[in-house]
This record gives structure tokens, sequence and C-alpha cells, in this order.
């Protein structure tokens, strides 16, 4: 964090209870779930709690707060541990779970029953639905909520035996059914559930629901500022309820707004009706949310915390704009990404006085932002490839590129100029272009002094190299997805991806690797995807340019 910026309101709580002492040090923890990969949102909770520890000395734990076996997969697990390191940050120790606290959560459940704090309830889901009231009306008491503690702990120790089937009996907070905080209605703590959890197997049947193991998992660990979004404020009361009746040790929970990013569904649940449903290609689609699908597409750890770093932390929930993740990551890869070229949709050109028999290397230059990336050597030959929409049979006034008659450069070569095309008498289409070249107009030693207002990016048609490119956009087409009142999916934009299979490469791109990152001159930024073999080069389009998509907008 950069120590010039004014402090966020997250940070003059800690730096207060610095002062006075209420703390000498700082304990914050990520707590994912593992039933699902993480997403942007999750980014920015990392990049806050992982971003306060490290500013104030501390340290962050990670935990996994596994309670529910039905919907956590170690492959989760796997994908998040990944993920926070990709993101550049180290947790403190091991990781750790709230499984590892089951014992310590069973006993402080048990405690409860016997200050006379909880009761087991032998009501189905859907009674104890029933009776839970509304905002504007009390609910109604369980006809168990005042049995003996005795009873309630012989009938808690018979659930964690294994004695009742799933959903026979619950153990419930004994607080206020006629709160106005509908989580203070005698809240459900534990559950039976009889699946197989990932860790403990079936050692346990019982397990507790979230809001009573994330609390406490806090407590255990001795966080001392558990920073969570704002939806998790009203649950607030609750934990606060438990830590004083146990007498443990006080968390601080504090509420923070979360992402919401237009364009863009930040929901695990959502994303897996995606994954399910066939909508896109996996959790790591490049259109993808996540952590993993963004990294797929080229998004760089440094461009995801500047964002991050960007937009803040709120105490109220905003929208913010997609073009600003998408700045972000071409202010990163601006400075870093090579310069090549990359002809998305070729045409070829023919240059008649140039020797078929002759081939030139042209030096170009890596990449102009940095002076230490040097140069590189390009083949030049009588036939090349350029952009098909860099020809026009009968261009407008304001065309700086070719046509009939009409002169540009090639970048780091020679001034071409349009004598002829070739037309497929079928299609119409032009097929080929005829030009001739000025040898005195070489790049670097031009001695013509003409002047041409049009630059083109070529390829040797002799030397190039094939690839697909994959052409990703925004997922959705609709702005605010959190204001929609269909199915979500009714938004999926059907022109997210577009596969490219005739690009035309230059030859230095041969032996680039998954995961190589590349700006295609006047294209955008490329990176080879996990998908190339030594046979077929794969490239996904991180981001254009420049924005097009809003200008897009504007003229719709």
């Amino acid at each position: 964090m950069d120590e010039g910026k004014s402090l966020n309101f997250i940070e003059q709580i800690i730096e207060d209870d610095l002062e006075s002492g209420k703390h000498s040090s700082i304990v914050t923890r990520f707590p994912p779930e593992p039933n699902g990969y993480l997403h942007l949102g999750h980014a920015k909770s990392i990049c806050l709690n992982f971003g306060i520890a490290k500013k104030y000395g501390g340290h962050c734990n990670l935990r996994f707060d596994d309670t529910n076996p039905e919907k956590e997969d170690v492959e989760y697990v796997d994908s998040i541990l990944e993920d926070v390191k990709w993101l550049g940050f180290e947790w403190e120790g091991a990781p750790r779970y709230a499984s590892d606290y089951f014992e310590q959560l069973f006993e402080l459940a048990v405690n409860l029953i016997k200050k006379g704090k909880a009761y087991v309830d032998e009501q189905s889901a859907e009674q104890i639905s029933a009776t839970r009231g509304t905002p504007t009306r009390p609910g109604e008491e369980s006809p168990f909520r005042n049995r003996p503690a005795d009873e309630s702990l012989s009938q808690f120790l018979a659930m964690r035996e294994g004695k009742f089937k799933t959903g026979e009996r619950v153990l419930r907070a004994k607080i206020d059914m006629a709160s106005p905080n509908m989580h203070m209605r005698d809240p459900i703590l534990y559950r039976i559930k009889h699946a197989e959890h990932h860790r403990t197997g079936n050692e346990w049947c019982i397990y507790p629901n979230y809001d009573f193991a994330h609390g406490q998992s806090d407590s255990i660990e001795h966080v001392t500022h558990s920073l969570c979004t704002l939806e998790f404020e009203v649950h607030r009361p609750l934990y606060n309820w438990i830590i004083e009746t146990l007498g443990i040790y006080p968390s601080r929970q504090i509420e923070f707004a979360r992402l919401n990013l237009t364009y863009t569904i930040m929901s695990k649940r959502k994303l897996l009706e995606l994954v399910q449903g066939g909508h896109v290609i996996g959790w790591d689609d490049p259109r993808m949310p996540t952590l993993s699908g963004i990294r797929r597409r080229g998004y760089t750890p440094e461009a995801v915390r500047n964002f991050a770093d960007k937009i803040g932390i709120a105490k109220r929930d905003n929208l913010i704009d997609v073009a600003l993740l998408e700045h972000s990551i071409r202010e990163d890869l601006n400075k870093k990404s090579p310069r090549r070229f990359g002809i998305l949709d070729p045409i070829k050109v023919i240059i008649t006085n140039y020797s078929k028999d002759d081939t030139e290397m042209m030096s170009a230059v890596n990449n102009p932002e940095d002076e230490t990336a040097g140069m590189r050597e390009m083949p030049f030959s009588n036939e090349i490839y350029i952009e098909q929409s860099d020809f026009m049979e009968d261009p407008p006034k304001k065309f700086f590129r070719l046509g009939p008659g009409t002169e540009v450069r090639l970048k780091y070569a020679y001034i071409i100029k349009c004598e002829d095309y070739k037309k497929n008498p079928e299609t119409g289409k032009v097929e080929e272009i005829y030009c001739s070249y000025d040898p005195q107009t070489r790049s670097g030693s031009d001695t013509s002094g003409k002047k041409v207002k049009g630059t083109l990016g070529w390829v040797s048609a002799q030397h190039a190299v094939d690839a697909e490119i994959r052409l990703y956009d925004r997922l959705f087409l609709t702005e605010d997805l959190n204001d929609i009142e269909d199915d979500f999916r009714n938004h999926l934009n059907p022109d997210s991806l577009k596969v490219l299979n005739n690009a035309k490469l230059e030859p230095s791109l041969s032996i680039a690797k998954p995961g190589d990152q590349f700006q295609f001159e006047r294209q955008g930024y490329f990176i080879a995807d996990n998908d190339s073999t030594s046979n077929q080069l794969v490239f996904n389009r991180t981001v254009t340019l420049r924005d097009s998509w809003g200008k897009i907008q504007q003229k719709g």
C-alpha cells in the first residue's frame, strides 16, 4: 500500500486500536469456502486482508471454511492455494481449516447448551422456516425451545453418534424469536449431514453452520480484525452474541463493500451454473471472472493488485466499470510485453519488383517502452501478408492505408505502392494485391524523402507461422447484472468468443510457450494458451489496445 495515500476507514480503525493499546499486533484472515474457484471479488478481499497485515507488521491466515461437505472438494482447495500464491501473497504458517476446529467448535456448542443458550429442535426444516416469521411479524417459539439442558445435551451427543437421519435434528441458539434481525431468531448452529468430508472423511455426521463456525474460528485464531463484505453486517450481532455468551476471544468484525463489476457476475453459485450448463469451457475459461480464468486470459497479478488499489475500500456498495480493470492490464502489459506482428485476417501482397529469390532481415524494436528489450530480426520477402482491413478498393478520403495507387510504409521495411489487385470471380472478394516497392525507402536508411501517412504491419508469407487466435470479449451484454429480474443467463453475450483459424504470425513466435505474452502491434495483447502444441500455436487475446467497447456502446 502507498504510504502517501490517505487512510481508508479500516486502516483508521486499526491505527486507532494500535495507538490506544487495544492491540499490539494485527491478525487478519482470508477465509474462502472451498466450494468453487476464486473470482475477482475474492481478489479484492485477498489484497485487503494480506495488504493490511503486511502494512502493520502483522500476519494473515489462510483458512478454509469447510463446513459443508456436500459442496466442497479438494480441487477447489488446490485452486485457491494456487490463486493466492499467484497474486503474490504468503499466509502465516500452514493453511488452516475450520475442520481443524471441529472438536473445539463442538465443545463450544456443548457449553451453549449447558448455559441454557442452545437447544436441540426436532422440527423439520419446513416447520422451522414456517415459524421464523417475517421482518414485520415475530416468529413462533419451537415446542422444543424450553426442553431441559440435559435433554438437549443428550440429544446433541446422539446427533454426533449418528443416531438420527439427515434433517431429523438441529441445534439452535436460544436468542429471541421476536428480534427484528432475522438472524437472531434462534438460528441453526448445527445440522446432521451424512456426507463424506474432504478432510475428516466420515468421522463427523454433524457440521456447524457457517455463521457458527466462521466467527468462532476467528476467535480461536485470535484474529484481531475480521474483515467481511457488507452482506455479513446483519450477521455481526449473532457473532457477538456467541462471543459474549461463551466469554471467548472477541474478534472485531468490520464490513466493507464487495466488488461489483459491470458486465460481470460475482457469484460462485452462478459461475458454477455457467460451467455445468456448458456456457463456458470450465472454471478457467478466459471469459470467466475467476482468477484462473483471467490468468489464462493473460491478466497479471500486478495488474489485479493495482486494480484493487485503485478502486479502494468503501463502506457502501457501488458498481465499478470493468474498463478500469482493462486499463490496469493495458498499463502493466504496455511496459513489459514484447512487440510482435500478428496478422489475424490475412490477405496476400505480392511485391512484383522484388526478387522471388531474395530475403532480407529487417531490424524491429522489441518494446519501445523498455530500452533494455533490444531488437529482433524479421525476414522480408516478395510475398507478405497484411490485414484484410488495411486494404480498400475504393477508400474514403481519410483512409491512410492501402488502396489502388496509394503508398504506405511497411513498418521496419519499405514503402510500397498498390499497382493492381485480383478478385475472386465467384465471391467478388479481393484475393491478392500487387504492389511495387521503392528500394530507397528501407527503414533506417531511407534516402527517398517520401512522406506517407499510413504504416502497416506485415509478415513474410514464406516464413509465417500459422496460429489459432481466440478473441475474447465480455461474457455478458448487460451493464449491471445486480439489477436484472430475469435469468442472468439470458444476458450472455453470444459473441464473447470468436475463433480465427488462419492467422499468420512472424516466425519469432514459433518458439512461444504457454504463458508467454506479447503485444501484437495494432491488434492488442495476447498470451500463448495452454492448448498450444508443437504443431499448433493458440493465442488468447487478453485485451484490445484501446477501449473499443465504450465507443461501440455509445454508437449503439
